[in-house]
Formats: C-alpha cells, sequence, structure tokens
C-alpha cells in the first residue's frame, strides 16, 4: 500500500492464534470480541486486543489495514472492519481542497479599493465646488458668469435654487465619468496573461521527461506569480527527492573497502569543483568519472569492483568473512522472492527498498535466495571450495524485527549442519557497543569506512553474527514466546528487553553502504535553490535515521552542522509509557518536547553573530506536541533559525499541520512539493502545490497546482518561469493604474478646468475603446514575453530570486511611484496641450481650438506617451512587441480616419476632425511631438540614473551582458557572491565549510 507514500511490500499477518483459520467453514461459529483505542490518525500506531476463547491477544499496526490497501502474495484475506467513513485513519488525515489566489491578486484587490477611494474623494471634491459654482450662478435673479449653461432655465443640475440636489448628481455622474480610473480590464487581461504563461510552461522543452513522456503540466493558472516569491519548500522524501529506489555501492569487509561507484553527491560535488570526478580515498586507486563508472543494467545494484566481482571474492584472503557477510545478507531479511515462472528469474517484494537491495547484492554475489516459508529460507550459494552452486535451507526460528528504538534486525537461523546462528544488522550507533572483545578484529577500519560512505551520503549498516549454544537458545526462547503471548501495556518493551540479551558479544564482519537514489540533479537543485535564499524542510513519513541519510546525501545535512534533535526516546518517557497512564505520558512529553525546543533555541541564539548552521531534526511524536497552540510558534522561532529543518514519522495530517504553520506564521509564500496520496493535504494547504507524476499515482498530481516528471524541475520552474511570470505580472499591474491615471486623470483636470460641468473631453467612443484597442494589446505582450535577464543569467545568478521573496517589485512604495507617474504625465499633456493651443489661431484660416479639436489633441499624446512608456519600461523586445507598440499608434491614427469618415449622427463631433482640422495644421504635430517627449523625459532621467549608479540586481546582471563581461569569471564570481549565505545549504555550503576546517 502507498498510503504512506511508500511503494513498497508492508509486511501484515494474522495473529498466530487465528492464522489457522483459511476456509468459510472456519468461521462459522467463529466468535471473538476485539477492543481498541479511538479513531485517530496516526498511521503506525493501533492499540487494541482480540478476545478469543476466553483469552486475550494483542493487536498492532501489524493485524491492521489501512482503507484503500493492495493486496500481494495472497488471494483473499479475512478479516473484521474495525473503523468506517470518516472514522477511518486515511480520512482523518485528509483536509478539504481550499480555493487558492496570489498574494499579487489578494494586493491588487486593495489597489483597487484604493482608487475607488480615490474616484470617490474626487467626485466628492468636484460636487462641493460644483455645487457652489452653481448656487452662485444666479445673483438678484441676473446670471452671472457661467450663462453658457443656462442656469435660469436649468431644471436640475444647474439649477441655482437647488444647488444640494445638483452637487450630489453631479457625484453620480463624476463616479461614472472617473471609472477609466479603475481598470476593469486588467482582471481580463491578467487572466489572458496568465493563460499564455501557463502555456510557455507547459510547453519548455527543459522540464520534459523524456523517460516516461511527461511535461510540465499548470493544472491552474491563478498562481503563476507565485512561483517567484516562495520563501520556504516543504518537501516529501520518498519519490519526491529519491527514485523510491536503493542502490548497493560499497561495502566494507573484514577491515577492506569494495567498491568503486560514485554516489550522486559525489558527482555533484565533482562538477562543482569543474574538474573530473577523482575518487582515490577508500581504494587507494585513482578512478575517473567516465573511465570506470558505467550504468548498471540491475535495479537496486550499482556495485563496480572487481576483485570480488563474478566470484573473484573466493581469492580475497579473507574470503571466509566474505561468504559469511553476504549469506547475512541473504538471510536476515522479511523479502519475498517472486520466481517467473517463464524465465526463471527471482524478483522481491521487500519492507524497503535497502532491504530488496541488500537481497538483490547477495545473489550478485553468489547467495541467491530464492524460496521462503513460514519456517525456513532456501538459498543457492557459491560453494568456494568447488566452485558450484549448491542449494542450501536454512531452518528459521525467530525474527527480531527492526524498530526506531532497537535500530537494528536479527534473525536465528539453524544450518544444515544444525548450527545454530544469530545473524544481525544495524546501526553503527547501536552495533558496535554489542561486540565481543574477540570479535573486534576489524572495528577500527570498519568505522573510518563508514565516516568516508557517510561523507559521500550513503546509509551505513553494520553486520554481525554469532553462534548459539542450544541451552543458551532454548532459555532464550521461553522467555520470547512469554513476551510475545503478552498482553499487559509493556508488551513491546518485554519482546526488546528479551531481545537485547540474546543481541550480545557478536562478530564483526562488516558494514554495506547503500544510496538512497536520488533522483537525478536533485543535490544541484538544492543547491541552486539554497543560492537563491529559499529554505528547504522535508516532512517524511521515514524513520529519523533514513531521513538524516537522505538530508546528508542531499547536503540539507553535512559534516560539522549542529544537530538539533527533538524526540521522545529517553528514558523516563518510556518508563511512563510502562505504566500505560495516558495523562501522565502526555504531560511528560509536552515538557520534555517544551525544553528540548527552548535548548535549541538558546544554541541558535547563542550562535547569531557567528557563521554556524544548525539542522533541525523532529520525529512525528514530538511533531504532535510541537504543533499544539501553546508551543508551535516558539518550535517555527527554532526552525526559521535553523538552515534545515527535517520532519521524520510524519503523517499526512502532519504535514499539513507544519505547512499551515510555515504559511501563517511567516507570512511568506509556501510551495508543498510531494508524488504520493500522503501528500495531498500538504500540497492544498501551501500557497502553491508541486505534484511529481511518478511512481505513486496520480493522486498528488490531481490535487496539485503545477505537475512535474522530476524534482530537479523546480529549478527551473522557480528561478525561470516564477521569477519572469512575478516581474510581468508585477510590472503588467503597475503599468495599468499608470495608464489609467494618466487617462483619468485628465478627464478630472478637463472637468476642473470647465468649472466641474461633467463635461468629458473625449468622444464618447474614445473613452469606451481606450482600454480596448489603444492601450492592452502592449501590455500583453508585455506580461506573456518580456524578460529582464534570460534564462541562462536566472540560473547563473539564483540570488535574482530574491527580488520575488522580497516582493520589490509589487512593493507600495514601486505602486505609488507608478502611480505618481501617471498624475504628472496626465498633467503635464493637459496643461501643455491647453496652454499651446488657447488664444491663438489653429490654421490658416484663423480658427481657435474647440472642445473636439482639444480633446483629439490630448488623446493623441495620450497614446503617444503611454506607449513609449511601455517601450521603456520593457527589457526585451520581440517582433510582437514591436508590432503591438507601433500597431496600436497607426491604429489611433487609422480609426480617426475611419470613425471619422462617418455620418455625423454616428461620428457626432469626431466628424472629419481629423482630416479637416488636425492633420493639416503643423501646430498639432508640433504639440504632439513636444508633448510626448515632456512627458516622458522624467522617467527616462530617473531609470538612467537608477541603471547607471544605484541598479537592482537584475540591473547588474543585464550591465554584465551588455558590457561582454558574462565570460569574465572573477567579474560574475563577485556578483554570484551576493547570493550565497553562512548558514545555507546544499554543496556550496558544504564546500566551503570543508574549505574553513583545512
Amino acid at each position: 500500500m502507498n498510503l504512506d507514500g511508500e511503494t513498497n511490500l508492508k509486511l501484515k499477518q494474522a495473529l498466530e492464534v487465528t492464522s489457522s483459520l483459511h476456509e468459510h467453514y472456519n468461521y462459522r461459529d467463529f466468535k471473538a470480541v476485539i477492543k481498541c483505542e479511538d479513531p485517530n490518525a496516526n498511521l503506525y500506531s493501533f492499540v487494541g486486543t482480540m478476545e478469543f476463547e476466553e483469552q486475550q491477544y494483542p493487536l498492532s499496526p501489524q493485524q491492521l489495514l489501512l482503507r484503500d490497501s493492495k493486496l500481494r502474495n495472497t488471494d483473499y484475506i479475512y478479516g473484521a472492519v474495525v473503523f468506517t467513513g470518516h472514522d477511518t485513519k486515511v480520512i482523518q488525515n485528509s483536509t478539504d481542497p481550499p480555493s487558492k489566489r496570489s498574494k499579487i491578486e489578494k494586493k491588487m484587490d486593495r489597489i483597487i479599493y484604493l482608487m475607488f477611494f480615490i474616484v470617490s474623494i474626487i467626485g466628492f471634491v468636484g460636487s462641493i465646488f460644483f455645487g457652489v459654482a452653481t448656487e452662485n450662478d444666479l445673483e438678484n435673479g441676473r446670471i452671472k458668469d457661467r450663462w453658457y449653461l443656462r442656469p435660469d432655465s436649468s431644471e436640475i443640475f444647474f439649477d441655482p435654487k437647488r444647488a444640494p440636489a445638483a452637487a450630489i448628481y453631479h457625484f453620480l455622474t463624476a463616479l461614472l465619468l472617473y471609472s477609466n480610473f479603475i481598470p476593469i480590464s486588467l482582471y481580463v487581461s491578467i487572466e489572458i496573461v496568465k493563460v499564455l504563461q501557463s502555456i510557455f510552461i507547459n510547453q519548455d522543452i527543459h522540464m520534459y521527461y523524456e523517460v516516461a513522456d511527461r511535461p510540465a503540466l499548470a493544472r491552474t493558472s491563478n498562481l503563476n506569480e507565485e512561483l517567484g516569491q516562495v520563501d520556504t519548500i516543504l518537501s516529501d522524501k520518498t519519490g519526491t527527492l529519491t527514485c523510491n529506489s536503493m542502490e548497493f555501492i560499497k561495502c566494507s569487509v573484514a577491515g577492506t573497502a569494495y567498491g568503486r561507484g560514485f554516489t550522486e553527491v559525489e558527482r555533484a560535488m565533482g562538477r562543482k569543483k569543474g574538474s573530473p570526478l577523482v575518487h582515490e580515498n577508500l581504494n587507494g586507486l585513482n578512478h575517473v568519472e567516465g573511465v570506470t563508472d558505467i550504468n548498471t543494467t540491475i535495479k537496486g545494484f550499482n556495485f563496480k569492483d572487481e576483485r570480488i566481482m563474478n566470484g573473484k571474492w573466493v581469492n580475497e584472503p579473507c574470503a571466509g568473512v566474505i561468504q559469511k557477510f553476504f549469506r547475512l545478507l541473504a538471510i536476515c531479511h522479511t523479502a519475498i522472492p517472486e520466481v517467473d515462472e517463464d524465465t526463471g528469474k527471482v524478483s522481491y517484494e521487500a519492507e524497503s527498498p535497502d532491504e530488496a537491495a541488500f537481497v538483490i547484492a547477495a545473489r550478485e554475489f553468489g547467495f541467491e535466495f530464492y524460496k521462503r516459508t513460514q519456517t525456513s529460507i532456501s538459498l543457492c550459494e557459491l560453494d568456494p571450495d568447488s566452485g558450484k552452486r549448491v542449494d542450501r535451507l536454512y531452518k528459521l526460528l525467530n525474527v527480531l524485527e527492526f524498530n526506531s528504538s532497537r535500530k537494528r534486525m536479527s534473525v536465528i537461523v539453524m544450518d544444515e549442519e544444525g548450527k545454530l546462528l544469530l545473524l544481525c544488522k544495524g546501526a553503527d550507533s547501536v552495533m558496535f557497543e554489542r561486540l565481543a572483545k574477540g570479535g573486534r578484529e576489524f572495528e577500527e577500519d570498519t568505522r573510518e569506512h563508514m565516516n568516508e560512505y557517510a561523507d559521500a551520503g550513503l546509509r551505513t549498516l553494520v553486520l554481525a553474527y554469532r553462534e548459539l549454544s542450544e541451552n543458551e537458545y532454548r532459555l532464550f526462547n521461553d522467555k520470547f514466546v512469554e513476551a510475545k503471548n503478552s498482553v499487559n501495556a509493556d508488551h513491546e518493551m518485554l519482546i526488546d528487553e528479551v531481545a537485547d540479551e540474546i543481541e550480545r558479544d557478536l562478530i564483526l564482519l562488516g558494514a554495506t553502504a547503500v544510496e538512497d537514489k536520488l533522483q537525478n540533479g536533485v543535490p544541484d537543485c538544492i543547491d541552486k535553490l539554497a543560492q537563491a535564499g529559499i529554505k528547504l524542510w522535508v516532512l517524511t513519513g521515514d524513520k529519523m535515521e533514513t531521513a538524516i541519510n537522505i538530508g546528508y546525501a542531499c547536503s540539507l545535512l553535512r559534516q560539522g552542522m549542529k544537530q538539533i534533535i527533538i524526540n521522545l526516546d529517553t528514558p523516563e518517557i518510556q518508563s511512563l509509557e510502562r505504566t500505560g497512564d495516558k495523562d501522565a505520558i502526555s504531560k511528560a512529553s509536552r515538557e520534555s518536547v517544551l525544553q528540548q525546543i527552548n535548548r535549541g533555541k538558546v544554541q541558535v541564539t547563542a550562535s547569531s553573530a557567528s557563521s554556524e548552521a544548525f539542522a533541525l531534526i523532529i520525529d512525528g511524536k514530538s511533531l504532535a506536541y510541537a504543533l499544539e497552540d501553546d508551543i508551535k510558534k516558539i518550535f517555527l522561532e527554532l526552525a526559521i533559525g535553523c538552515a534545515s529543518v527535517i520532519c521524520c514519522r510524519s503523517s499526512p495530517k502532519q504535514k499539513a499541520l507544519v505547512t499551515r504553520l510555515v504559511k501563517s506564521g511567516t507570512g511568506r509564500t509556501t510551495l508543498a512539493i510531494g508524488d504520493g496520496a500522503n501528500d495531498v493535504g500538504m500540497l492544498q494547504e501551501a500557497d502553491i502545490g508541486i505534484g511529481i507524476s511518478g511512481v505513486e499515482g496520480m493522486q498528488a498530481v490531481m490535487s496539485s497546482d503545477v505537475a512535474i516528471a522530476q524534482f530537479r524541475y523546480l529549478e527551473r520552474l522557480l528561478l525561470v518561469h516564477g521569477h519572469w511570470c512575478y516581474r510581468r505580472i508585477s510590472s503588467m499591474i503597475c503599468y495599468f493604474f499608470y495608464k489609467n491615471i494618466t487617462f483619468g486623470f485628465t478627464l478630472f483636470l478637463y472637468e476642473a478646468y470647465a468649472s466641474f460641468s461633467a463635461q468629458p473631453a473625449y468622444n464618447d467612443w474614445y473613452l469606451s475603446l481606450y482600454n480596448v484597442f489603444f492601450s492592452s494589446l502592449p501590455v500583453i505582450a508585455m506580461g506573456v514575453f518580456d524578460q529582464d535577464v534570460s534564462a541562462r543569467f536566472c540560473l547563473k545568478f539564483p540570488l535574482l530570486y530574491q527580488e520575488g521573496v522580497q516582493n520589490v517589485l509589487f512593493s507600495w512604495r514601486r505602486i505609488l511611484s507608478w502611480m505618481f507617474n501617471g498624475f504628472y504625465s496626465a498633467i503635464i499633456i493637459f496643461f501643455f496641450c491647453s496652454k499651446a493651443l488657447e488664444h491663438q489661431a489653429f490654421n490658416d484660416e484663423g480658427k481657435t481650438v474647440g472642445r473636439e479639436i482639444f480633446g483629439v489633441t490630448m488623446y493623441t499624446c495620450i497614446v503617444w506617451v503611454v506607449n513609449l512608456q511601455m517601450a521603456l519600461s520593457i527589457s526585451y523586445f520581440t517582433l510582437i512587441q514591436h508590432i503591438v507598440i507601433w500597431g496600436t499608434i497607426a491604429f489611433w491614427y487609422l480609426f480617426q480616419l475611419v470613425y471619422g469618415a462617418l455620418p455625423p449622427s454616428f461620428s457626432e463631433n469626431a466628424y472629419r476632425v481629423f482630416v479637416e482640422a488636425l492633420a493639416p495644421a503643423p501646430s498639432y504635430w508640433l504639440t504632439t511631438l513636444f508633448v510626448v517627449i515632456a512627458a516622458l523625459i522624467p522617467y527616462f532621467l530617473y531609470s538612467a540614473i537608477q541603471m547607471r549608479f544605484f541598479p537592482m540586481y537584475h540591473g547588474m546582471i543585464q550591465w554584465i551582458r551588455h558590457e561582454g563581461q558574462s565570460s569574465d569569471p572573477a567579474y560574475c564570481e563577485m556578483v554570484r557572491q551576493r547570493s550565497i549565505r553562512p548558514t545555507t545549504v546544499g554543496f556550496t555550503a558544504r564546500r566551503a565549510a570543508s574549505t574553513r576546517q583545512t
């Protein structure tokens, strides 16, 4: 089942007392009573008992099948339903899908409200002036200044006797007249632009995964600009950072290191240094990548070493130890073999991918596991004496299972000679202390090799064994059976104590090193995102050890980084758990978590002045308390102060709650990325949900906002498309308000010039078509095509992404400055046009300018100014942008010719104005030229001074390209260094830390 994000086989088995009931008739008189815990969201625990034949038997998660589980290796089962509907653990972990809107859209709404407020204020002020002027139009029955309005015969609008009513009517009229201040068409234009941006994302060949034939898919266009403002990424591990597969790549046997393969970490560090990867630490030999490092064809096995491959291990000095080493790998596991009837090939289903990798590795070295029963394991072994393969049967007596507190797994078997063997594998933290005095021959060399494996990002396990006497085993087995049949609260504790007694005095064989195979490019991607200032949290259902290993593999963790580990594996908590007092356990656990968080905060605060980096690692039990209302704020403060955060054994509900905490607590944009059904709540809770269309089905993709095939594509999606979309949408909105204010404020100025008579300066069709034909296409083209820097430079200088995170391109300062630009442009256009055209002859016939000529002249200046302003604002010209900018201006003149040629009943005061009055008049063309230059000079000077003396980060990159310094490594490195921070993560930080240490 993949409900917890893992597609690997989960072993589930019935109680021994009912395991023999296989047929329908066995259940004819079957009676049992199940008592269990209340419904809850914890996927990893289940407490209950079954009363059968007057005996009570404990129930554990091993007997619980979650909703939507899939059966493997069995045709059918008999079971009892415990929870249904909303009581099931899966539904308890689900969340309702939210409606998502970008922060820029929400801010745009507030700007619209601001504009409506400005329009209301302008209308209100104008109405007061109009009311006062109307009241003063008649004095003692005589008409004063505004005789042309005929106040003596007006009904309401200009009636001096009803001035208050006239002011109210004027206010309503003014709201309609000034509606051009409010860019309603902005919403339509933005939707068009976002759809086209989404098409570009979908068509990006650099985010196409050829292996699975899967391109990127923007499933919603609402959040394009949010991709450029991500502050924190919350990522699943299995199937997201990794390929959900392990590869056996190195091992240390009898103090000798074997294996010359390269890990993804080593490859990425080699590329970072700009030289071929040379590996010379482990084997005393030099191997350059590309010479011996060929692609493996065996899934789970990427081992290369001619000394022990193809049966040559029999010639090694310690062949006997090597034989025991690989035999242990072939026996000590819970995997199930599946034999292909046609080819005879054996494949394996295992609880974890590393277990499958061990069994595959044993097979490749001549120890093929091919059959398992409840009581035996069958191997086909390479006999070192005869050189032939022989079948051997090992009687399986006991399995001491792995858990997070034991950190090891053992099996007790009897070979064909009657020897009793305990075979054990586990973490070095618990295995080395269990070695016998005579079993530590290779300890020093093995420890050294394991440290080197850890630096390479590999997961390591120690392998050891011992022989048991019959009396020793009989005593152990009696205690073990008694502990397994116990029904009290410390059932698991009793089993662990019995196992602990037998797992002593072991003889060391060696250590394994498997690569939790990262997806291609994951370390490089994380490094680039870290340089961009984006924080990465890993939320996984895996054990803490596994999560820490993956942290090292993808450079979220590194040697020397201080780890703040928060868990509840303390003796005090464990002793309380034996009592079963839930209230006491809960209180002590909460206090313990709070104390550990406070201690972590003290450490982080104390080193705030230095460049020391911290990593926070917390398990699921502790996380449940850390997310409580009175603790979560402190927990978030600690997490924000750490360079890396890893949450282990997290349930889907906890993933969603952590995402909500980060989103609401920081107020920044969060992005969640995952590939399984267990990630759906997290994807829906985050501002942006990225689904990976991997091997775990399409649940995550169907709940996501954007779907990609590989984690590495996140780099291009955010740093390139995210940055472009944020910049385009931000500039587009600012420009929209600018052009509408420029147009709308001229209407206000004209109305003030005309004694607030609510008379528009322009023809009705001019008013209606301004946002449709004369200013909309250039801004749409900018929203689709504009680039401040190219994709290559976006990736080369990742700090550029911080312009979106810090919202520098859509801050109130920038918005208000564009509004101010609109106001002063309108003032220049109106007053320059009015002063240039008044009190003088307009043409050779000596005629003066009327309202229609004045309105068209202003309108022409506005069309030129707003479109040339667009040309000055664009960083990346394309043929389409040239066409729409110059085409829009040309279309204005063409429209005047066509519209002015229509009958006066339709064209009204625009009838033949351009042909007969404007085109022949030199003053019209001179006024247009002068006004346009005067309106654009302030912006041009401001931009030139800022670009030359106070450039923003994208301006610096544009200078690099303009001056041809993009190939100058020293200059580029100087600019790039601004993106590297001392407490960041990734290979850059790892390499810098290593340099400081040396």
